[in-house]
């Protein structure tokens, strides 16, 4: 019966086999890899949640002046203010009084946020290097957790400070972490797609923050109702294993060779001839000459290469001072402040979406031209029509944030396509901390507008006219092949001169 049985089973389809090890033996995208896509994207939630979340937990409050004759609350004869608490209980504004001379406190809290992501991506991608993927992910999973509990409780404008910034860090390494963990198991025909829709529950968290605040208008609750859900990570601890392609590459071949069955397994596809696989690819990784790495230096040290760096860096400041900047100042402009960040917020979704199309039928150059206008127009208009109606103000605004949200998943794409190999990675670490200093200065650049609402939206709109003229001198990538060496850097791209006479 059992024979019977046994030969009553399809035969199990064989692997196509690659030039990658891993991937020959768990197949480019199957059941596995399906299952663990969704299952990272929980994490991702949480990075929209506490990245935007400064937007509500310091939202405008009115200040008014109680004492009789004064109307001016930071004047020096009002000896009694009074916030307005008819939409929001209690901000963190309402908590520390930063108004008046304090104000700009509350947007410094923000770019101490930022500060922690940048931190917090370089420090869990270099534990994630060396101690491994899975350790540095719970690490940082657990870590948004509890520093996002304790910013509840916190008692005093310093300590709240110092556990956002710990939240930020947490949150910068859950971003980097999860990505590699995602990245490292799927195949190249599916990755392009993967990478671009892995970003789709960052703009869900940040448009589902309205409802949040909506429904929970005092700051400590809506700060716990934000965390509180990274309890699920705990299913992490049974779930997600650590990447068997980093056990590879650093000589830990039966730990990874008893991950890749099991993913075989669930893929239904032959496990019988990982092991020797493994093991031989092992050995030629072994005796392979290793070639020569490149370093950050050599990204400046030839003319065409250093413009190209340049004009990416310039794109990458730019995408994350609008994003996060205009998410910030539509808690200014005027209207239900609910309903702007939500339509705000879900722009990002189609923009995500359309990133993809446009990407793969324009070229990555051409999209990041017309993802860049459309923002560049969006913040133009809005310098000149800050005087008009609400709604022309947010859809202004909405433009120049559905943009950017176009931008976000194709500089990612074009900035990796750009870069040499020997280099790629210092030149994406580059993009991405010059990117983040972006995200610091937006919330400052925000607190511009209590001198004039035109001054944000001017500079932002500056910087995405400087991104459109840069990304002109930047060549096509899409279906050529990746450069290789500094030599194949410096020349991708160039026009052959003419011969001469």
């Amino acid at each position: 019966m059992a024979d019977q049985k046994q030969g009553n089973q399809k035969p199990l389809k064989p692997v196509e086999k690659t030039n990658d090890p891993i991937i020959s033996q768990i197949g480019d995208f199957g059941c596995y890899q399906l299952f663990f896509f969704f299952l990272i994207l929980l994490s991702k939630f949480g990075t929209g949640w506490h990245t935007i979340g400064h937007i509500f937990l310091a939202a405008p409050t009115p200040l008014s002046c109680a004492t009789e004759n004064v109307t001016d609350p930071c004047s020096d004869d009002c000896t009694e203010q009074e916030f307005d608490t008819s939409i929001f209980k209690s901000t963190i504004i309402t908590e520390w009084d930063l108004t008046c001379d304090k104000k700009s406190l509350a947007s410094l809290t923000q770019s101490i946020v930022m500060t922690g992501i940048m931190s917090g991506s370089m420090i869990f991608g270099m534990i994630a290097d060396k101690w491994g993927r899975r350790p540095a992910f719970l690490g940082c999973c657990f870590m948004q957790l509890i520093t996002g509990l304790i910013v509840c409780v916190s008692p005093y404008y310093w300590f709240y400070c110092v556990f956002r910034f710990l939240v930020g860090f947490a949150t910068g390494g859950t971003m980097t972490t999860s990505f590699v963990l995602l990245m490292e198991i799927v195949g190249p025909k599916k990755r392009e797609l993967i990478a671009i829709l892995y970003q789709i529950p960052f703009n869900i968290g940040h448009a589902s923050l309205a409802v949040f605040a909506y429904f929970i208008r005092e700051w400590r609750w809506f700060q716990f109702s934000i965390t509180i859900f990274s309890v699920v990570f705990l299913i992490y601890i049974c779930l997600v294993p650590e990447s068997p392609r980093w056990l590879y590459t650093t000589g830990r071949l039966d730990k990874s060779v008893k991950i890749l069955e099991k993913i075989a397994r669930c893929n239904k596809v032959p496990t019988e001839t990982i092991k020797p696989e493994i093991e031989a690819a092992y050995a030629a990784l072994q005796t392979r000459t290793q070639a020569k790495k490149g370093t950050l230096c050599d990204l400046f040290r030839t003319p065409y290469l250093r413009l190209k760096t340049i004009f990416m860096a310039n794109d990458w400041v730019v995408v994350c001072m609008v994003y996060y900047g205009m998410s910030q100042y539509m808690s200014k402009l005027g209207g239900n402040i609910f309903l702007n960040n939500l339509i705000a917020a879900s722009v990002g979704i189609p923009g995500t979406c359309m990133s993809v199309v446009m990407s793969k039928f324009l070229g990555r150059r051409l999209s990041l031209i017309i993802s860049n206008s459309l923002s560049a127009i969006g913040l133009m208009l809005l310098v000149f029509l800050t005087e008009q109606s609400d709604v022309i103000q947010v859809s202004c605004a909405i433009l120049g944030l559905f943009g950017a949200s176009i931008t976000f998943p194709i500089v990612y794409l074009y900035g990796g396509e750009l870069f040499p190999t020997v280099v790629r990675s210092n030149g994406m670490g580059l993009c991405s901390m010059l990117g983040r200093g972006g995200s610091i200065l937006a919330p400052l650049i925000c607190e511009l507008a209590n001198y004039g609402k035109w001054i944000t939206p001017l500079i932002f709109g500056i910087f995405a006219i400087m991104a459109v003229i840069g990304t002109f001198f930047l060549p096509e990538t899409r279906g050529l092949p990746l450069p290789e060496t500094l030599e194949d850097g410096e020349t991708f791209g160039k026009k052959p001169k003419t011969a001469q006479a």
